[in-house]
């Protein structure tokens, strides 16, 4: 069988810069770059200071999106930057995010004793 016919051998670890650009965190594969060298992301709890961090598929990742800070579970390593229903497949959310209703947002300060 000619090799161009067979299908792409399946990827063990990708560099986690690459990853979040893959699975359509990050808008640019720069942007996965600064957010992996900023040390706010935790994998399988040890904190990520290198772009180059290896992510395998089974790897829990502890990150800030937007307001809020998510539990991702990469479930399949991704062979390409795909359209976004191939990349959300690659990974599972393993908390609930908190919804926020109008006017919850300075409940945190009244339980603090600030007004």
């Amino acid at each position: 069988m000619p090799a161009a016919a067979q299908s792409p051998a399946p990827i063990a670890v990708l560099r986690i810069d690459k990853l979040l650009w893959f699975i359509r965190l990050a808008t640019t594969r720069e942007m996965g770059r600064e957010w992996a060298t900023t040390g706010h992301i935790r994998l399988n709890g040890r904190r990520v200071e290198r772009a180059s961090t290896s992510i395998r598929s089974g790897d829990i990742l502890v990150m800030p999106i937007r307001d809020t800070v998510r539990v991702i579970e990469i479930l399949v390593i991704p062979h390409r930057r795909g359209p976004a229903t191939e990349a959300h497949a690659c990974y599972r959310y393993l908390d609930t995010p908190a919804h926020k209703a109008p006017g919850q947002a300075f409940q945190g300060a009244a339980l603090t004793g600030r007004a």
